[in-house]
């Protein structure tokens, strides 16, 4: 399956497939993303980035399955990176996380001479955090009650990946 993926840079002409991917129920869930956000957000975002922020997505058969960026960090926080992805419902479990991942780590690694990346995630999300982790990043702490979520404020995962 992951060899017939395609993972490119994000285009301007990305922006409605981002969007509805940022709207699908595990997305919403599982992300910061909220089921009120508009077509003209993600066009904005795609639009405006600048030379610190590296966005991909993964496509198949000519569909946006998934999307991930990387944001270096600014002075003193120059030599870091954060991380934050998706991967449409129906394709999850099939490699295309890993994918996207290996491609922003190889970017930070062999490019942009990162020493240290990290990223949040919720802790029941346990297929990303194993991905995390089998992608050498570790458990550093835990925002209590940092997010509303379900109704209610939920912990949230701080990961690292130093080199």
């Amino acid at each position: 399956m992951s060899s017939d993926i395609e993972i490119r840079p994000a285009r301007p002409e990305d922006a409605e497939a981002i969007h509805q991917l940022r709207l699908l129920p595990s997305i919403i869930d599982n992300t910061m993303a909220i089921p009120s956000e508009r077509l003209s957000d993600a066009r904005r975002r795609l639009e405006s980035v600048s030379p610190d922020d590296h966005m991909f997505v993964a496509v198949l058969d000519g569909q946006v399955v998934g999307m991930a960026g990387l944001q270096v960090g600014a002075r003193k926080l120059r030599h870091t990176g954060s991380v934050g992805m998706m991967v449409h419902d129906q394709f999850q479990g099939q490699g295309i996380g890993r994918e996207l991942l290996e491609t922003l780590l190889h970017l930070a690694d062999n490019f942009l001479g990162l020493t240290r990346v990290e990223l949040e995630v919720y802790p029941d999300n346990t297929r990303a955090v194993r991905l995390y982790e089998s992608c050498g990043f570790e458990h550093e702490g835990r925002k209590r009650k940092a997010v509303w979520r379900h109704g209610e404020h939920q912990d949230i995962l701080i990961m690292g990946r130093v080199r």
